[in-house]
């Protein structure tokens, strides 16, 4: 009996320590006059903070609005006409490797710069996703939103 309770206690320990790294969330939420259904070209693009971003996410992003059939453009002004301007911010971690630990996307009215759909993706160590899997978790989150389709 005494060797079934020390069992129990020593896994009741390694849940408690190991159950805080293993965290995720992914979340979004759609603006309900926001349109996101008629937008058809937007242009991606860095935020001041985000100036050195070395990890190349805004071509991530940009492809990935480009297989969901988006006219997409980048860089550090956007021409011309656009439905919508997509800035991020993202936030790397170091845990043996570098590993992107969380991504925020903004979806914008290039007039008024009013966010019309925000989508977030935060993964530790344990839970990592690739910045490619984030990004599409996060744009999938906001552009599969019921308000979205409208």
């Amino acid at each position: 009996m005494k060797h079934l309770a020390k069992l129990a206690g020593a896994l009741a320990l390694l849940v408690t320590l190991t159950s805080g790294c293993a965290v995720n969330r992914a979340t979004a939420s759609v603006d309900p006059s926001a349109r996101l259904g008629d937008v058809k070209t937007v242009h991606v693009a860095r935020t001041e903070k985000n100036d050195k971003d070395d990890g190349a996410v805004d071509l991530l992003i940009a492809e990935n609005l480009r297989k969901r059939g988006l006219t997409v453009t980048t860089g550090p002004k956007p021409p011309g006409r656009l439905d919508a301007v997509v800035t991020y911010m993202d936030k790397w971690m170091w845990d043996i490797t570098m590993y992107m630990l969380e991504l925020t996307i903004v979806v914008r009215d290039p007039q008024t710069d009013f966010p019309m759909a925000t989508g977030n993706s935060y993964h530790t160590s344990l839970s990592r996703l690739t910045p490619t899997q984030m990004v599409d978790e996060v744009l999938g989150n906001i552009f599969n939103k019921k308000e979205a389709r409208k």
